[in-house]
C-alpha cells in the first residue's frame, strides 16, 4: 500500500516525539512547516545514529550507512523511497537544505561505529563539526536564517552541545568502548591508557572533564555572541537549545567528575520554563 505525504510527516513527528529529545520543545515553538522540517532533519539524525549505536558488525554497519548515502542520491534526485527521506523532499526544496550537511552527518556515524578512542583534538573538532554542527547549519536554514551569523551559531552551538553530550555519557560510552577525551589532553595530565574504562578509572581524568567543560562554556559563549547578530524570532529554538544544554553542563559540573555513573537530567518543567522564558519573549 502506497504511504501518503501526510504519513510519511507524521512517521518523522513520531520519530521524534518517541526519542524524549531535550530539543523538542524547541523545534515545537516553530511554524508548522518549519516544525516538520525540523521533525524531519532530527528523524534522519536519529535514523543514521541508530545505525552508530546498534550491536552490529562494523562493516554492517558501515553497509546501512552506505544505504543512506545511496537514499540521499533518491531524494536529491526527487525519488526518495524511504519514509523519512520522502518527509525531508519539500523541506530540502523549500529551505535550499544542503547534501554535504547529511553527508557529513552520516560520516560522523561511521566515526562513532568504529568506536572512537582518545581522538586528536583535531579529531574531535571535526566529529562534532560532523555530528552536530551539520545538523545545526540544517536547522539554522529550516529556523529561517541562513545568515553567516546563523552559521556561526551552528558552529558553535554545535561543537558545545556535543562536547556537553560526550561529558554527560563519559560512563555509557565507555560500555561502547568509546572516548572522546582528547589525547593530547591525557597526555597533559599523565593518563597513558587508551582503554575508556581504564582512563575513567584514572582519578586525574576529573581534571581532564574539568579542562573539557571549560572549553564547552567558551563555545556557547561564541555562539551566544553570534546568536546577537541573527534574526532573533527566527532564532528563538536556538536558544532555547543553548539553554537547556548549559543547564545540563551546570549539573554535570555540579555533580562532580567522581561520579560518571550518576545521571544528570533537566526535568521537564525546567524545560517548559525554558521554552516559555527564551522561545516565547
Amino acid at each position: 500500500m502506497a504511504v501518503s505525504e501526510r504519513e510519511v510527516r507524521a512517521h518523522a513527528a513520531q520519530v521524534v516525539e518517541r526519542s524524549g529529545t531535550s530539543f523538542f520543545w524547541a523545534m515545537r515553538l516553530l511554524p508548522a512547516a518549519r516544525r516538520e522540517a525540523m521533525f524531519a532533519v532530527y528523524a534522519f539524525c536519529r535514523e543514521v545514529d541508530d545505525i552508530a549505536d546498534d550491536d552490529l558488525p562494523l562493516p554492517e554497519k558501515r553497509a546501512r550507512l552506505a544505504e543512506w548515502r545511496a537514499e540521499l542520491d533518491r531524494l536529491y534526485a526527487g525519488e526518495p523511497t524511504h519514509p523519512t527521506a520522502r518527509a525531508l523532499r519539500e523541506p530540502i526544496a523549500r529551505y535550499d537544505l544542503a547534501k554535504a550537511d547529511f553527508l557529513d552527518l552520516i560520516d560522523g556515524m561511521e566515526m562513532d561505529g568504529a568506536d572512537i578512542r582518545a581522538p586528536s583534538l583535531a579529531v574531535l573538532e571535526l566529529y562534532c563539526d560532523r555530528v552536530a554542527s551539520a545538523v545545526g547549519r540544517l536547522a539554522v536554514r529550516a529556523f529561517g536564517d541562513s545568515s553567516p551569523a546563523a552559521r556561526e551559531v551552528a558552529l558553535h552551538l554545535g561543537q558545545a552541545l556535543q562536547r556537553t553530550n560526550i561529558l554527560r555519557d563519559l560512563a555509557e560510552d565507555a560500555a561502547r568502548g568509546r572516548l572522546y577525551l582528547p589525547r593530547e589532553w591525557l597526555d597533559r595530565h599523565g593518563v597513558a591508557s587508551r582503554e575508556p574504562k581504564t582512563v575513567l578509572a584514572d582519578p586525574r581524568t576529573a581534571e581532564i572533564c574539568a579542562d573539557l567543560a571549560r572549553d564547552t562554556r567558551a563555545r556557547y559563549d561564541a555562539a551566544r555572541a553570534a546568536l546577537a547578530r541573527c534574526d532573533r524570532r527566527a532564532m528563538r529554538p536556538a536558544v532555547v537549545m543553548m539553554e537547556v544544554y548549559r543547564r545540563v553542563l551546570d549539573r554535570l559540573e555540579a555533580r562532580g567528575w567522581a561520579a560518571l555513573d550518576t545521571p544528570v537530567k533537566i526535568p521537564k518543567a525546567v524545560k517548559l520554563w525554558i521554552a516559555f522564558r527564551h522561545g516565547l519573549t
